[in-house]
């Protein structure tokens, strides 16, 4: 991707007393997709990180095809918050992207009320698993693709649902993990087919 930032709070902001409920969502992906730049992006808190350099340690354990840039990785998660209104925030954890970290990912989704899946089409396959864990939860999500600068290939939202075999009912979007207002229109996205699956529940017979 670019040299586009977020200019990151200097603060942790207390919540306000007229909050009533928190929201937890989680952001999964592959290796190097941009979870930690989503969180950082839209949170209203300066978020926690457990971003560590990388080491030549991990360089025989981690697929880093694609992302040969990336110095830093996600350790355990990293965790930021954003309020949809006085009476309503999101808590969001970003799931870490290497396999050996994957032990973690059944933990952080317990209590989750729904999940971003972030999406690298230069690495595709990275996908499959965060898919296939968060259908065994049964826990409702998104997909958003994360567009970088340097993806020659631009496949369609159409071309990605059909390569990640989802179906009509998973909402898909575009987004720059980067642009908080991109990283808001995601989980505005989220937030609107928790909704509606809601609805959908309470008018079931």
């Amino acid at each position: 991707m670019g040299s586009a930032t977020s200019e990151l709070p200097s603060q942790r902001t207390p919540l306000g007393d007229t909050v009533e409920t928190g929201l937890k969502i989680v952001v999964v992906g592959g290796f190097g997709v941009g979870k930690t730049t989503l969180v950082r992006s839209v949170s209203e808190i300066r978020p926690l990180s457990t971003e560590e350099v990388m080491t030549q340690a991990g360089q025989d354990i981690d697929e880093t095809a694609g992302v040969e840039r990336k110095t830093t990785t996600t350790v355990a998660f990293d965790f930021g918050r954003i309020s949809l209104s006085q009476r309503m925030v999101l808590y969001l954890f970003g799931a870490p992207g290497q396999e050996r970290f994957w032990f973690l990912w059944d933990r952080l989704f317990s209590g989750t009320l729904g999940a971003v899946v972030l999406v690298d089409t230069r690495r595709m396959q990275d996908s499959w698993y965060a898919i296939d864990r968060l259908e065994h939860h049964k826990t409702p999500f998104v997909v958003a693709v994360n567009r970088f600068d340097d993806d020659e290939n631009r496949f369609s939202l159409n071309e990605i649902r059909k390569a990640l075999a989802l179906g009509e009912h998973v909402p898909m979007v575009d987004c720059d993990a980067r642009v908080r207002s991109s990283g808001k229109e995601v989980l505005i996205t989220l937030v609107d087919h928790l909704y509606s699956m809601a609805l959908s529940q309470e008018s079931t017979p």
